[in-house]
């Protein structure tokens, strides 16, 4: 079987090779494995809460209705904690979509969330639905979100798949496309143009890049060769994120505290301004996260 359902995940394995595989966590609906032939992909922390008592530290965590800690009172989303709800929710498996490739779907609404989190978005006063679809090729990844204003009121969400990639190195590691992109670095407080032809990464880096155009991928380099692409779906920003080494030493369940060397965060999604969604309107978001190919030069570098 394609997929395999337990108490806690779910596991789909793609059907021409058994080593090609995606585990789901139910808590959170987070991707905890992607092996590819037999390797790992993702990066998830050894000290890595996996029971459903905390967020998994690594994967693919999913983040919604707010992206970091709101600091406005006035909004809805103030009094949620960070990242908001989605990720340490327990989501309800809705089953398989497709045997080949193999595809399911998880949804989430506020029955699945916990009434003390809820009432902490708008007083409780929102009504929605999550659908996570999960879809597995040879050598493709992709996660689609859909989200639906159920209710009579509308609400604004942020939205992003807050991907942990593995790496061999981080200090040899490239991500292109991104010159030239408006960039907001969360360490600095700034806004500025990005002027790197490539990104490289020797110290702690927190940058969100804004309204980046949808036809730019991004590449995930090590010594000329691609590692990963990631191609948006009608996810305008994207996160880049590595703790280095004070983050990763002061953060609990980093492990092991060196783990910074083995992993990047290219997260896409919509943060740098909320979505609004009218009574009874749908919205879509996506990412296709895909293996190998030729080094792809979508900007100007000269």
């Amino acid at each position: 079987m394609p997929v395999d359902e337990t108490e806690t995940q779910v596991i789909l394995t793609h059907p021409s090779d058994p080593n090609t595989k995606v585990t789901i966590l139910k808590y959170g609906a987070t991707v905890i494995s992607w092996l590819n032939k037999g390797e790992e992909k993702l990066w998830v922390s050894e000290g890595a809460f996996l029971d459903g008592s905390k967020p998994v530290r690594g994967g693919i965590p999913l983040v919604f209705p707010v992206f970091g800690k709101q600091k406005s009172e006035a909004h809805p989303t103030f009094k949620l904690p960070q990242h908001g709800f989605a990720r340490n929710s327990t989501w309800e498996f809705l089953g398989q979509t497709t045997a080949n490739p193999p595809t399911v779907e998880f949804g989430l609404g506020p029955e699945q969330v916990s009434p003390d989190l809820l009432k902490l978005w708008g007083d409780g006063s929102y009504d929605f639905t999550l659908i996570l679809t999960i879809k597995l090729e040879e050598d493709k990844l992709t996660t689609l979100i859909d989200i639906e204003n159920r209710g009579s009121k509308e609400f604004e969400f942020n939205w992003l798949f807050h991907t942990y990639y593995r790496i061999p190195d981080i200090t040899d590691t490239l991500v292109n496309n991104l010159v030239d992109q408006s960039c907001f670095d969360q360490l600095l407080a700034e806004e500025y143009t990005e002027k790197s032809p490539v990104i490289s990464f020797h110290e702690e880096f927190d940058r969100i890049y804004q309204k980046v155009p949808l036809d730019k991928t991004f590449q995930i380099i090590e010594f000329g060769k691609v590692l990963f692409n990631l191609h948006r779906i009608n996810l305008n920003d994207t996160v880049v994120w590595n703790p280095w080494i004070k983050k990763s030493e002061a953060t609990a369940d980093f492990f092991p505290k060196n783990g910074y060397l083995n992993m990047l965060c290219v997260e896409p999604g919509n943060v740098s301004s909320f979505v609004k969604l009218g009574a009874g309107e749908k919205w879509q978001g996506g990412q296709e996260l895909s293996l190998g190919g030729e080094i792809k030069v979508q900007t100007n570098i000269y």
